[in-house]
Formats: structure tokens, sequence, C-alpha cells
């Protein structure tokens, strides 16, 4: 089975070439392309949605005008309001943080002090058990008042 193709290109307003290939073997088939006119190559091609808008003359006494300004004036000040809120939470986040992290600081001090005391406490102690235990072999003996002369 052969594929025979035509090509056939078109151009439109705005200086772009369209290319629709026709596959015979597989039935009709478009396949746009967008391809400068211009053999240097040096110009954009535009997509089909933003052909028509290019060109329009926009006449900035309309209602529709004025409402689209007005839509987009409203949401750039509700982002920048937004935007804004963001930062200073943002900020109150990190003084949150910042006192946080004071705070751990002075505890982690504070119980690296009484760990200090309480190692001090506990060898002191440990030394003074040390120094009354005798060893198993050197028994002192004491003598018993009670049982002399028996």
């Amino acid at each position: 089975m052969s594929k025979t193709s035509q090509q056939n290109t078109t151009t439109d307003a705005n200086g772009v070439s369209v290319i629709h290939t026709q596959a015979h073997s597989s039935g009709l088939q478009q396949v746009p392309q967008l391809v400068p006119v211009s053999p240097g190559g040096g110009g954009k091609a535009v997509p089909p949605s933003k052909q028509g808008k290019k060109n329009s003359f926009v006449d900035r006494n309309s209602d529709e005008y004025r409402q689209r300004r007005e839509r987009n004036n409203m949401a750039v000040k509700k982002s920048r309001l937004k935007s804004k809120q963001k930062a200073q939470d943002t900020l109150q986040r990190v003084n949150q943080l910042k006192e946080e992290n004071e705070r751990l600081e002075a505890k982690i001090k504070l119980l690296t002090k009484e760990l200090s005391v309480l190692k001090d406490l506990f060898l002191e102690h440990a030394h003074n058990l040390a120094d009354n235990v005798q060893p198993v072999g050197t028994e002192t003996t004491t003598t018993n008042p009670e049982n002399n002369g028996q």
C-alpha cells in the first residue's frame, strides 16, 4: 500500500504560511503548521488565537473597554493586596519562630546547668560510697565487750 500525500500551502493575513497535508491512504488529514513567509525566517509565527487580537483597534471610550480595564484594575489591586498580606504573614511567622528559638535556647542553657549540677552530685555521692565500702577480703574485727572473757 503506497502512501501518497498532497500538500497545500496558504498564507494568512499575518504573513504566516499554513501547510495542509492530505494523505490518500488514511483519508483526509489536515495538519496546520506555522511557517514564517519571509525567507530569512526572522519573524515570529503567531498562533491562531492571537492573530485576530493584534490588528483589532481598541476603542478606549467603549463600555466594553472600560469594563475590562476596571476588572483588570480590581484584579491587580487584589493581587497586590494578597502579595502584601503574604509578606506580612511571613514576617510575623519569622518573628514568632525567632522568639520560640530564643526560648528554646534559654531552656537548653537551663537544662545544661541542671545536668551539670546533677552529674556533680552523682559523682560526689559515688565517691563517698566508694570511700565507705571496703574490699571483701579486709574486714575489720571489732571486739564485742560482752564476748570478752568467754
